[in-house]
């Protein structure tokens, strides 16, 4: 019910290489910045994505996310890449039951073996 609670969702489904778990965190038309200079458009096509990504994918270690932005029904949350570098940041939209949901989302991705 808060928007800094869909980071701890994310790595838990994440873990639990539950894409349609994953995908319910994201608004139907939301947008996520990936692959690398593209878009994926759309909650169907983002379960999609993670389905393909997620047996792929290390494990992911729960991080302290930076202080929220919220104005209104929107806030800004983020979380500090593990190299220092670049931004990790999502835009979320309060959904009607007080919900949190992304709209926009620039994750950082880590290619299989690089860590």
């Amino acid at each position: 019910m808060k928007p800094e609670d869909l980071t701890r969702l994310f790595v838990e489904r994440a873990n639990a290489r539950d894409a349609a778990g994953l995908a319910e965190l994201y608004e139907e038309g939301a947008v996520m910045a990936y692959p690398p200079g593209g878009q994926t458009v759309g909650r169907a096509a983002i379960e999609k994505l993670w389905a393909e990504l997620l047996p792929k994918m290390p494990e992911i270690k729960p991080e302290q996310p930076l202080p929220t932005l919220i104005s209104g029904d929107l806030a800004l949350t983020s979380t500090p890449p593990r190299d220092g570098s670049g931004a990790r940041a999502q835009v979320v939209r309060r959904q009607a039951d007080g919900s949190w949901l992304r709209v926009l989302d620039q994750p950082e991705f880590v290619t299989p073996g690089s860590r």
